[in-house]
């Protein structure tokens, strides 16, 4: 019992000293950052739910904009054997937190190659690997409506036919925003869900509420076709996730 009230301890800890470092680095730059608090287990769960339903297969994962690594803590139990990982983080301060979690992860050991973790935007990201699944925790509500598009056809290129892209967006963010916000930002965010929109009209196969989360948050599933194949029916919950 000591042993699990050390370690859970520790976690606690950590979740904590992680928050605090979330938040400065949203107050040195929201724009990149996006949140002012690591995403909740609810939402890091609903993320990686494509990942569970390829349980027992290896596969090829990039997580895009993984901040301090609260979904990447969800994400690492789940990768069968032979499975590979892709992390695309941006900034420098994050990126060393996160090597430090894939080197103490107990799933990992001996297993580190399994994870390479990339210091640079997605964009940016220069492979030749396919993805099964991409699992994006970037503010696509700070960037502008050409670098949305950008960012959602790289994906795109970025995975299998077949494969699956999963992203969230705040709930009530729209008229937060519009309370809050200036008249050219207004305009901003509204060509970015537009641009969202055009993107989930052609490849959404999910979307689901997360109201276990601060804020609550929408999380959308998009299916890159097979030549051969339609887009599945669109699967849609308003239940907590």
């Amino acid at each position: 019992m000591e042993n699990w009230t050390t370690s859970h301890d520790r976690v606690l800890a950590q979740r904590h000293a992680e928050g605090w470092m979330f938040l400065i680095e949203a107050i040195r730059d929201l724009r990149t950052t996006g949140a002012v608090a690591p995403s909740g287990r609810a939402l890091a769960r609903a993320l990686t739910d494509p990942v569970r339903a390829r349980v027992g297969r290896p596969l090829n994962i990039l997580e895009a904009g993984a901040g301090t690594g609260a979904v990447t803590r969800t994400l690492i139990p789940q990768m069968s054997p032979g499975s590979h990982l892709d992390i695309a983080e941006a900034n420098p301060r994050f990126t060393a937190r996160l090597h430090h979690l894939t080197h103490t992860h107990p799933h990992l050991a001996g297993h580190r190659r399994q994870v390479h973790i990339h210091t640079r935007r997605v964009e940016d990201l220069d492979t030749d690997r396919r993805y099964d699944v991409i699992v994006s925790g970037l503010p696509f509500a700070n960037f502008t409506p050409g670098q949305v598009e950008k960012i959602m056809d790289r994906y795109l290129e970025l995975l299998h036919p077949g494969g699956t892209l999963a992203y969230f967006a705040y709930r009530g963010s729209r008229r937060a925003r519009t309370l809050l916000a200036s008249r050219t930002q207004t305009r901003r965010h509204a060509a970015v869900e537009e641009v969202l929109t055009g993107y989930q009209r052609r490849y959404a196969t999910g979307c689901w509420a997360v109201w276990a989360n601060l804020p609550p948050a929408r999380v959308w599933q998009l299916t890159q076709p097979t030549p051969s194949t339609p887009t599945p029916a669109l699967k849609t919950a308003g239940a907590d996730r």
